[in-house]
């Protein structure tokens, strides 16, 4: 299992302060990819630069790809240019990867035939071992769950971490996320202002 399979399965599993957005999810999952690339020697970085190194090409396909996506030629890229690169629906092409492998399952509609239902985790070993490594308190998926507005105690802090590649992304994700509501919210009032336009004093 890789940190942003876990991550997923967490965002799906327990219950956050706020809804975990698709777009926020998937900001965070590019997050979680460069997290386990940086574990496994495949890149470190340069302040807030992605420098690809030679580590072994990762045995899961998402993340093999993520390894293949980096930017090997200098200027390398920024670690919040990658976010929003890669975090392009990232979150729609993992569910599709975990549900082919059985993880999440989907319950047919009947009165909507062909049209799947949402998303479920499955008992698989791939859950426990999620579920496991959230109940563990392990830092590195605790501070990425927590960008995302879930902790392990409602009202607490996400686990301190010292290493600095994973403050540096952490803390790039956080602010994604951050921009990204911001971004959502002024569209909201961008179309309520539209629809009361059209509306007009009698609608």
């Amino acid at each position: 299992m890789t940190t942003p399979q876990d991550l997923l399965i967490v965002a799906m599993d327990v219950e956050s302060s706020r809804p975990v957005e698709s777009g926020d999810l998937s900001l965070a999952l590019a997050g979680a990819e460069l997290l386990d690339l940086l574990d496994g020697g495949l890149l470190t970085l340069d302040g807030d630069l992605i420098v690809p190194g030679a580590g072994q090409a990762p045995g899961d396909r998402l993340l093999a790809e993520a390894a293949a996506a980096l930017v090997r030629q200098r200027p390398y890229e920024s670690v919040e240019d990658w976010l929003w690169r890669r975090g392009r629906a990232l979150s729609t092409a993992y569910l599709e990867a975990m549900e082919s492998a059985g993880d999440i399952t989907r319950q047919h509609r009947r009165l909507l035939p062909g049209r799947p239902g949402p998303a479920e985790l499955a008992d698989t070993p791939a859950r426990r071992h999620a579920t496991e490594r959230w109940s563990s308190g392990e830092p590195v998926l605790g501070v990425l769950a927590g960008a995302l507005g879930i902790r392990a105690e409602p009202d607490g802090e996400p686990p301190a971490v010292t290493d600095e590649g994973v403050v540096t992304v952490v803390a790039t994700v956080s602010d994604a996320v951050v921009e990204l509501d911001a971004v959502r919210q002024r569209r909201s009032i961008e179309q309520a202002a539209f629809d009361n336009i059209w509306r007009g004093p009698g609608g």
